[in-house]
């Protein structure tokens, strides 16, 4: 798919370049990942190197939900409590 120099590209053609190129992208990582996996079979220490990939996963998941599912502080609570550290340092 060429195009002439100063053509502009219609949307479609531009929707179909990106499909392809992201297609193209899925489809090399699909195959490191294979590799991957391919080499972590073949090696000794499998069930250890599962073990820890299970344990990272949990690790990565828990960040996650506290990053996403905890709402975050009140500000006004925020405030309040610098407040009361400033005047505990002044009265000190």
């Amino acid at each position: 798919m060429t195009r002439e120099p100063g053509v502009r590209e219609g949307l479609d053609e531009r929707a179909l370049l990106l499909a392809a190129g992201l297609a193209d992208l899925a489809v090399s990582t699909l195959s490191t990942g294979l590799g991957a996996v391919r080499g972590l079979l073949r090696r000794s220490d499998a069930a250890e190197v599962a073990a820890e990939a299970e344990r990272d996963l949990e690790a990565r998941g828990r960040l996650v939900l506290d990053r996403y599912a905890a709402p975050p502080p009140a500000y006004l609570e925020v405030l309040a409590r610098h407040v009361l550290a400033r005047r505990a340092d002044r009265d000190v």
